[in-house]
């Protein structure tokens, strides 16, 4: 039986439409003859890419699915999200690996915690230990 994500994450939508023009942008080509036939499959492939790829929220887990295939990370093995610096969000296990959670960015992700039951914690900046006045 499959569960039920808390929460889904994707990508923008734009990239579904993008891939539909793309696909009828190739049919002519396509259409040329049956060597260029499988040019099709290059935005078909997008079109899987963009509505199947994301991370799935559970109240235990996460799940970043890709294109083919998906990784499930349990919350107990994260030690922390946090942003890069173009707002794409990562996630730092206990073993050291990253893991970048597709779809999560800065501004949604006080939504995958609270989805998750997490809670939030922001680092404080280190300063040579002086306290802030």
């Amino acid at each position: 039986m499959r569960r039920k994500p808390l929460l889904r994450v994707r990508k923008t939508g734009a990239l579904l439409v993008a891939a539909v023009i793309a696909f009828v942008g190739t049919v002519p080509l396509a259409g040329a003859g049956w060597a260029w036939a499988p040019v099709l499959l290059v935005p078909v492939a997008m079109f899987v890419w963009a509505w199947r790829a994301g991370t799935d929220v559970y109240a235990d887990e996460l799940r970043v699915r890709a294109l083919v295939g998906s990784t499930e990370v349990p919350w107990q093995r994260i030690s922390e999200l946090a942003p890069d610096s173009s707002g794409q969000v990562s996630a730092l296990l206990d073993n050291g690996n990253l893991i970048r959670l597709t779809g999560v960015t800065k501004v949604n992700l006080p939504l995958v915690l609270a989805a998750g039951k997490q809670e939030i914690s922001q680092a404080q900046p280190t300063d040579g230990g002086k306290p802030q006045e």
